[in-house]
């Protein structure tokens, strides 16, 4: 994966693995039967927790938990990527896509 050269800087780009997202939802709402506004998966082992603007804010709390801090956007249409310890948004030239139901 190659960063544009005007890219913000994340300095945990090595965190970054494979993954599968684990759900098709939020798996902390579905489990608790909470309902959340956007997904995000950690790129770091494929969790799918819910955005900021949801009232659990999930992504952010098993990025802190986990200690992995690159999630990318689970929306359609959206490729855009996001580290929370940089606190930088961005994208990866030839990055996998995920679309979910």
């Amino acid at each position: 994966m190659a960063v544009p050269d005007d890219a913000p800087i994340c300095t945990h780009l090595d965190q970054v693995r494979a993954v599968e997202p684990s759900s098709d939802g939020c798996e902390d709402c579905l489990r608790i039967g909470s309902h959340w506004v956007h997904l995000r998966v950690c790129m770091v082992c494929g969790h799918v927790g819910c955005c900021d603007n949801s009232p659990n804010r999930h992504a952010r709390r098993h990025a802190g938990d986990a200690d992995h801090a690159i999630v990318q956007s689970y929306e359609p249409g959206e490729d855009w990527w996001y580290c929370f310890v940089d606190d930088v948004a961005f994208e990866l030239e030839g990055a996998p896509s995920f679309t979910h139901p």
